[in-house]
């Protein structure tokens, strides 16, 4: 009897049989739907999220295009705003040299008026005198001296200025710098596809830097720039305009100054000669009467040695005539006459003696006065010497300073000339 090699499986009803075709059928048509439905589904997804990105693609083009042209705009704005802060730096620069020169020329016109200071401090005995001459030459270097403080003042006041639209510029100069970067990086998106070689996944890509700005903050930062540069700009018109009011000031004050020192130097000069012209007057007078006061006491003298001749006389007769014997010592007319004679010549002896002493006191007064003439004459030709030697060195301001030849250089002060320009007040 024949058997089977293994066990039957299980055995399912026509019943289940049919139920699973209707379940394997039903499941595959809800598949059919699903994938249907899904492709569909992803079909709207592919062209919405492919308009999408063309619309964001096309939206950030433009956004760049715009931030390209408005930072174009900044840039060139600023590039404008720094070819004006380079003229005005040149410009102030300019006038600052200019104050610097004047500056430098007012050193020799202090050294001529302390030169002249100098000089006159060799005067001597009554000639040192506070004059008008001194007043003014004391009054001159008072004005040098405002004014080389007031431009000094004004150099410091342009090199400040000059620091300050440096820094402007420099901020300038660096904000247009990164202007030109951001421009270059932004063309350089906008040039970007999807066929560009460069182009890769990045780490983070959407993270914010350190340091990002706002955009009111990036539009601040440069009107901010812009509009502090214009303001030291118009700082440093004003500044130069001051600068070349006072150059233009203090030379016209140096000017009237320096007229009015030489004015009262040459009154000065005057004064000395008509009183050197007197002296030498009163000297040749008081020569004369010195050549006649010793005649006269010469005259005195022989006078004198001859009233002293007669008293000597009378003298012996007196004391000879004591020896008259008895009763022939007698007073008689001729004892009173030489009684009167010996009287009247000792007091005509005094009376000479004393003339001759008062001429004696009036000689040596003359001889003093005389001295005294002939030193103040020396005092005054002195001075003379050192306000003509003054009125040499003022050449200086007036005479350029390659052809002028000093006769002295008592002092040694004159330096740090300018070479090839003259120096006009």
């Amino acid at each position: 009897m024949a058997s089977l090699s293994v066990k039957p499986g299980q055995r399912f009803t026509m019943p289940d049989w049919q139920n699973n075709s209707l379940l394997i059928s039903a499941d595959a048509e809800q598949q059919r739907y699903n994938s249907h439905h899904i492709r569909q589904e992803g079909r709207a997804l592919r062209n919405e999220t492919g308009n999408q990105a063309r619309w964001d693609e096309h939206n950030t083009r433009t956004c760049l295009n715009d931030r390209i042209t408005s930072v174009d705009r900044w840039r060139e704005a600023l590039a404008r705003c720094l070819t004006d802060t380079d003229l005005e730096i040149d410009a102030l620069t300019k006038v600052k040299e200019a104050a610097e020169n004047a500056l430098q020329a007012k050193n020799l016109c202090l050294d001529v008026a302390i030169e002249c200071l100098t000089f006159r401090e060799s005067r001597r005995d009554i000639d040192v005198v506070r004059d008008p001459v001194e007043e003014e030459l004391l009054r001159e270097v008072k004005v040098i001296e405002k004014t080389k403080s007031e431009l000094q003042q004004r150099v410091d006041e342009a090199f400040k200025q000059l620091c300050l639209l440096k820094e402007a510029r420099q901020q300038l100069n660096c904000d247009h710098r990164h202007k030109v970067e951001t421009l270059e990086l932004d063309r350089q998106c906008v040039s970007f596809n999807v066929t560009s070689g460069n182009i890769s996944f990045k780490v983070k890509p959407t993270r914010i830097p350190d340091g990002t700005t706002a955009l009111r903050e990036w539009e601040l930062n440069s009107q901010c720039n812009k509009d502090r540069a214009e303001a030291e700009m118009r700082a440093s018109v004003d500044l130069r305009g001051a600068i070349t009011l006072s150059i233009a000031q203090t030379n016209n004050e140096l000017d009237a100054q320096r007229i009015a020192t030489e004015f009262a130097l040459r009154k000065r000069i005057r004064d000395m000669e008509a009183a050197l012209s007197e002296l030498r007057w009163q000297e040749q007078n008081t020569l004369e009467e010195i050549a006649e006061m010793e005649e006269e006491i010469r005259q005195l003298e022989e006078d004198l040695r001859k009233r002293t001749l007669d008293l000597k006389v009378a003298h012996t007769r007196l004391e000879t005539r004591t020896y008259r014997p008895h009763v022939e010592l007698c007073r008689d007319q001729a004892q009173y006459g030489l009684t009167d004679e010996v009287q009247q010549l000792e007091g005509t002896i005094r009376a000479l003696q004393q003339k001759r002493t008062e001429s004696q006191d009036a000689l040596d007064a003359l001889y003093r006065q005389l001295h005294r003439i002939q030193t103040d004459i020396g005092y005054k030709t002195n001075s003379l010497q050192l306000d003509n030697k003054c009125m040499d060195t003022r050449r200086k301001l007036v005479i350029p300073v390659e052809k002028f030849e000093p006769e002295v250089d008592a002092v040694n002060r004159t330096r740090n000339l300018p070479r090839n320009s003259q120096l006009e007040l």
